[in-house]
């Protein structure tokens, strides 16, 4: 009886120690993501041919978002109505800035990517680059992307993008300062963006 004690005050005692951890882990990634500019340094290409990087993202608040061409619903309608939003909230087009980082370079080459968003936005520019490169990118800023075949017996044909859907936002200095998801009521939508305009 004793031993069986021993063993289950040890179980706790691990069972502890990796919760403390994990807590530690989770706090300092959000210490870290508000101490400094979000995601990590890239190479990359815009829609007009010209290399892009990380400093694309300071000096004004950015919005970004991450989608892709071939995208039935999701990103025409976010690009749609982000282009409203920055029209609505900086008129001008000085004080805001954004950007459309594809999550399916395969497909999506510097060319297209300029053909797709220039139908919908001249606000937003988008980004692509080699397929290493850009997945590198992603995964470093903390997103989602994920190849999904249309007939799972042909793994190897054509394909979708699951992939996150909100719209991130940061400020000047290219800090982390929150997100629009995917559906947000519009006016809550313009008044994220106002507040970006204040960081």
């Amino acid at each position: 009886m004793k031993a069986l004690r021993i063993v289950l005050w040890a179980a706790v005692a691990i069972v502890a120690s990796a919760l403390g951890w994990m807590t530690y882990q989770m706090t300092a990634s959000k210490d870290q993501i508000a101490a400094g500019p979000f995601g990590v340094p890239f190479e990359l290409v815009s829609q007009t041919g010209q290399p892009i990087s990380e400093k694309a993202f300071t000096g004004k608040p950015t919005a970004l978002f991450f989608g892709f061409t071939h995208c039935p619903e999701v990103c025409p309608t976010t690009l749609f109505e982000l282009n409203g939003w920055l029209e609505k909230v900086d008129p001008e087009g000085t004080k805001l800035q954004a950007y459309f980082i594809s999550v399916d370079p395969e497909r999506d080459t510097p060319e297209v990517l300029g053909q797709y968003v220039s139908n919908v936005s001249k606000r937003i520019t988008g980004i692509s680059g080699q397929p290493d490169k850009v997945m590198e990118m992603i995964k470093g800023f903390r997103v989602y992307a994920k190849k999904i075949p249309l007939d799972e017996k042909k793994p190897d044909g054509d394909y979708t993008m699951d992939h996150t859907a909100s719209v991130f936002l940061l400020d000047s200095e290219g800090k982390f300062t929150g997100t629009i998801a995917y559906g947000e009521n519009p006016d809550t939508a313009v008044k994220k963006l106002e507040n970006l305009l204040k960081t």
